[in-house]
């Protein structure tokens, strides 16, 4: 059974009785293997595994066609709604709006309907109609042998940019390296991390406690906007590294600069295929020209998600070259 250490039940009876029966009559191996399970209304039932969409029959079996799947009613997403929110969907009215709940354990519910503006933001999400949960795991050990890219005996920390498209570990790879640099390796004092954590992905709080092991000197700012987040750490919580995911806002780069001005290392992710690929981006160009991160790490699937293509240094030479992928336990 996947995840039983970090709450599988949570994720089941999170699911309305039909969908959750279809799901437990899952072969074991499938259920290790799954990344996704997508409601819709009047569309049929659909996992995503192993970086592949399947159709799911009433009696748990992987289909071809959607006209022999399960087809979802408008009373599983009611009662799905009602399940994620623990009936109370005013509680979560803050997670709604920016379209996921976290459930513990670390899993997390996307939602879609219609939103309600209110002076040109999001107020909340109503009539919904779409959800998506999201199993996470993570990988401990995904970072142990390229800790010695970004980390130097005794506390030395390099800047650092993941580069990756969707769905290549970016984000389980960085949540590891957090927790390596934050307890500390071999050669290395652990130091004291900050998160910020815009979408509850990296430590996945539930209730303002990370539900993933991010490490023992890490503190984390939950569903908080990087840009604002990072100056709020840098000022309350005397990080030696900032850590967040996916930057490429103006506001981001501005606050990465206060960061780097206060001597605070930055380890951070952009979505792309390499390096010529994000230099099209054009804040993130000017830092790659300025030199502001010591280390890129390149990632794709080419062995699977996680997969470590190469790391170059400051001035973009290879300083390890894959393809490599490292085994680790999940959790």
């Amino acid at each position: 059974m996947i995840n039983k250490s970090k709450n599988y039940d949570e994720l089941l009876y999170s699911l309305p009785f039909t969908v959750r029966n279809i799901i437990n009559k899952l072969d074991d191996n499938l259920k290790e293997s799954l990344e996704e399970i997508r409601l819709r209304i009047d569309k049929p039932l659909m996992i995503h595994v192993d970086n592949q969409e399947k159709f799911l029959s009433i009696d748990g079996k992987i289909v071809n066609s959607p006209k022999l799947a399960y087809i979802v009613t408008n009373e599983d997403c009611e009662k799905a709604l009602q399940l994620i929110s623990k009936s109370s969907i005013y509680a979560f009215e803050n997670e709604i709006k920016n379209g996921y709940i976290t459930l513990k354990g670390g899993y997390r519910v996307g939602i879609c309907g219609k939103c309600v503006l209110e002076n040109g933001s999001i107020k909340t999400i109503i009539n919904i109609s779409g959800f998506n949960y999201r199993i996470v795991r993570q990988c401990i050990g995904a970072s142990d042998e390229i800790m010695k890219y970004i980390i130097k005996y005794p506390n030395i920390v390099y800047n650092t940019l993941i580069i990756s498209p969707p769905q290549c570990g970016k984000t389980t790879l960085l949540r590891d390296i957090a927790r390596n640099i934050s307890n500390g390796m071999a050669d290395f004092n652990g130091e004291n991390v900050s998160i910020i954590d815009e979408r509850s992905e990296i430590a996945a709080c539930f209730k303002g406690n990370p539900q993933n092991d991010v490490g023992y000197r890490t503190d984390v700012l939950d569903s908080c906007p990087k840009h604002i987040g990072i100056l709020m750490m840098i000022r309350s919580m005397s990080p030696k590294v900032i850590i967040t995911d996916e930057i490429g806002k103006i506001e981001d780069i501005l606050a990465i600069h206060e960061a780097l001005n206060a001597g605070v290392n930055i380890i951070t992710t952009v979505h792309g295929n390499n390096v010529e690929d994000i230099m099209r981006k054009k804040y993130i160009c000017d830092m790659l020209n300025n030199r502001e991160f010591d280390r890129y790490v390149i990632l794709s699937r080419k062995l699977g998600a996680g997969t470590i293509d190469a790391i170059l240094d400051k001035e973009f030479k290879a300083i390890f070259k894959g393809p490599y992928r490292k085994e680790c336990s999940l959790l």
